[in-house]
C-alpha cells in the first residue's frame, strides 16, 4: 500500500494525481506532528494568561468579533461555528473534489500555524483512508472568509452530525464513527475556526480542473492533428522558426508537438493543391499555445495556495504572535479560475470551427461526412450539438470575480467569489471535454475518406484505439450514443502526467 507522509514539502500536481488514481493512503510526518502540536500547545498557554482579546478564540465570529466569550465556552463556540455555518445547498460537489478538500485542508494545517490538536487532523487523514467522503454542496461559499459553508458541511462528520459518502450510500456519519469506532471530537478553542476558514472548496475545484486542462490541452493538439491531417491540412506553419521568433512558450510546445504527432505521415507530406488552411488549422499553436500559457499561469498560482496556510487567526509560536489577518480571501484563486475557464473555453471554440471545416464539403470530403449526403444527413448535427456546448461555455465565461456583495454586516465588505468561478470551471472542463470528443467522432469519420493514404504511427495507433469504441458511420444511425462513447474514449485515454508538462 502507498503512502504519503504529510510534510513541508511542496506538494505538487503530478503527486495530487498519484494519491488520487494510484489510491495513496496519508498519514503524518514526525515533523508534520511536532509541528501541530508546538502550536497547539502554545495557543493552549497563552490562554492561561492572555486578557486581551483574540479574534475567533476569545471572540465571536465576522461583525461579532467584539462579543467576548467566557473560557468555559470556548468550546461550544468552536462547535456553534461549525454547526451554524454548514449552510450548504446545490448539488453535492463530486466525491472526488471531497477528497482533495481532506487532502488539501490537511494538508494547510500541518504547517503548525493553525492552533489544531493533532487528533483533529488524524481524524481528518482517517476519513481520507476509509474513503469516509463528507456530503458537502456546490453552492454557498463567498470565497472571502475561506469558503465558510462548505467547510462547515466538511467537518460536520468530525462532530458526528452530518452525512458522509460510504460503499456506495450515504449515511449519517454518526454511523461511521460507531462503526470504525471513533468517537466525535470535541474542539478546543479556535479549531473550528481553523477548519472552517481556507480556501480549500476553491483550490479543490481548481486543482481537479486543472488537471483536466493538463490532458484536454494535450488531446486538443493530438485530437487537432487528426482534423489537420483529415482536412489534407499543411505543415509549414508548424515550422519551429516561425514560433521561435514569436516566443511563446505554449506557441512553441505546441507547433513542436504537432510535428512529433504527425511524423512519419503520408497525408502532411504529399503535396497540397491549397496555399494556406483556415486559422482553426494554421493558428494552432496560436491558439493553443495561449490556453496552455494560461493554464500554465493558473497552475503556479494554484501550486502556491495547495502548499500554504490560509485560515485566520494565523499563530506564530516562535515570534509569540497570534495575528487576524485576511489568507482565507479568496482573490488570487478567483482571477485565476475565470482565466483558466476562458482558456477552456477558447479550445473549445477552436475545436469546433475545425468541426464545422470537416463538414463543409471541402478538400475531396463529402458533406457532412457521408458517402450518401440527402439521403443520409451524417455528421451535419454533431456540429450543432458542439456549437451549443461551446456557446454555453462563452455565457459561463463571464467572470466571477469582478463581483462582490457585501456581508456579516459590513464586516466582509469585498469577496472574491472565487467559489462561484471555481464550479463555472469544472463547468467549462467537461463542456471542453465534449466538443474536442464530437471533432474526434468527426475527425476520425473523415480520416477513413483519405484511404489508402496513412497518417503517423501516433495517430494511426490512436484512431485504431478510438475505433475500438465507436465505428465508422456508413449511413444514418442513433447518434447520441456514439458521441457518449466518444466522450467515454477521451475521458479515460491514458497519457503519462510526464507528457502533459508544456516543454
Amino acid at each position: 500500500m502507498k503512502t504519503h507522509h504529510i510534510s513541508a514539502e511542496e506538494l505538487t500536481f503530478k503527486k495530487v494525481d498519484e494519491i488520487l488514481s494510484q489510491g495513496y493512503k496519508l498519514a503524518l510526518s514526525e515533523d508534520a506532528v511536532r509541528r501541530i502540536q508546538k502550536c497547539r500547545d502554545y495557543l493552549d498557554e497563552k490562554m492561561k494568561n492572555q486578557e486581551k482579546p483574540i479574534y475567533g478564540v476569545t471572540t465571536g465570529f465576522g461583525s461579532l468579533c467584539d462579543h467576548s466569550i467566557s473560557k468555559e465556552d470556548l468550546s461550544t463556540l468552536q462547535k456553534n461555528l461549525v454547526m451554524s455555518h454548514a449552510c450548504g445547498t446545490g448539488d453535492p460537489v463530486p466525491r472526488e473534489i471531497v477528497k482533495l478538500m481532506l487532502l488539501l485542508k490537511v494538508q494547510s494545517l500541518s504547517y503548525g500555524n493553525s492552533g489544531v490538536q493533532v487528533l483533529t487532523v488524524q481524524r481528518l487523514i482517517d476519513f481520507f483512508n476509509n474513503d469516509v467522503l463528507p456530503v458537502v454542496y456546490n453552492q454557498g461559499s463567498l470565497g472571502a472568509s475561506g469558503d465558510l459553508a462548505p467547510l462547515a458541511n466538511l467537518m460536520l462528520p468530525l462532530l458526528g452530525l452530518g452525512e458522509v459518502h460510504y460503499r456506495g450510500e450515504i449515511v449519517p456519519a454518526t454511523l461511521i464513527l460507531s462503526k470504525f469506532g471513533w468517537e466525535p471530537i470535541t474542539l478546543q478553542s479556535k479549531e473550528g475556526l481553523a477548519l472552517l476558514n481556507g480556501t480549500q472548496f476553491m483550490s479543490s475545484y481548481g486543482t481537479y480542473v486543472l488537471l483536466k486542462a493538463f490532458r484536454l490541452s494535450y488531446l486538443a493538439d493530438l485530437i487537432g492533428c487528426v482534423s489537420l491531417e483529415a482536412f489534407d491540412g499543411r505543415i509549414e506553419p508548424f515550422f519551429d522558426q516561425v514560433h521561435q521568433i514569436r516566443h511563446h512558450n505554449g506557441q512553441i510546445v505546441t507547433a513542436k508537438r504537432v510535428r512529433n504527432f504527425v511524423n512519419g505521415s503520408e497525408l502532411i507530406a504529399r503535396e497540397k493543391q491549397h496555399v494556406q488552411d483556415p486559422y482553426s488549422f494554421r493558428c494552432m499553436p496560436q491558439v493553443h499555445g495561449a490556453s496552455k500559457d494560461a493554464i500554465d499561469h493558473v497552475a503556479s498560482v494554484l501550486s502556491e495556495e495547495i502548499n500554504a496556510v490560509t485560515d485566520n487567526p494565523t499563530i506564530f509560536p516562535d515570534d509569540d504572535l497570534v495575528i487576524s489577518a485576511g489568507n482565507f480571501h479568496g482573490q488570487p484563486l478567483a482571477l485565476s479560475l475565470d482565466f483558466l475557464a476562458i482558456a477552456m473555453a477558447e479550445l473549445g471554440n477552436i475545436s469546433e470551427r475545425r468541426v464545422y471545416q470537416l463538414i463543409s464539403g471541402k478538400r475531396g470530403l463529402p458533406s457532412f461526412l457521408v458517402a450518401e449526403p440527402g439521403l443520409n444527413s451524417g455528421f451535419m448535427i454533431p456540429q450543432y450539438a458542439a456549437a451549443s456546448i461551446v456557446s454555453q461555455s462563452k455565457q459561463l465565461c463571464t467572470p466571477a470575480s469582478v463581483d462582490s456583495i457585501e456581508s456579516s454586516q459590513g464586516q466582509e465588505d469585498h469577496v472574491s467569489m472565487g467559489a462561484n468561478a471555481a464550479t463555472k470551471a469544472l463547468r467549462v472542463a467537461e463542456n471542453l471535454e465534449r466538443v474536442l470528443a464530437i471533432e474526434l467522432f468527426n475527425a476520425a469519420q473523415a480520416l477513413e475518406f483519405r484511404r489508402p493514404l496513412k497518417s503517423s504511427t501516433t495517430i494511426e495507433n490512436f484512431v485504431a484505439a478510438y475505433r475500438k469504441e465507436v465505428e465508422f458511420v456508413r449511413t444514418d444511425k442513433v447518434m447520441y450514443t456514439e458521441i457518449a462513447k466518444s466522450v467515454n474514449f477521451v475521458k479515460d485515454y491514458a497519457i503519462p502526467f510526464d507528457e502533459l508538462a508544456n516543454k
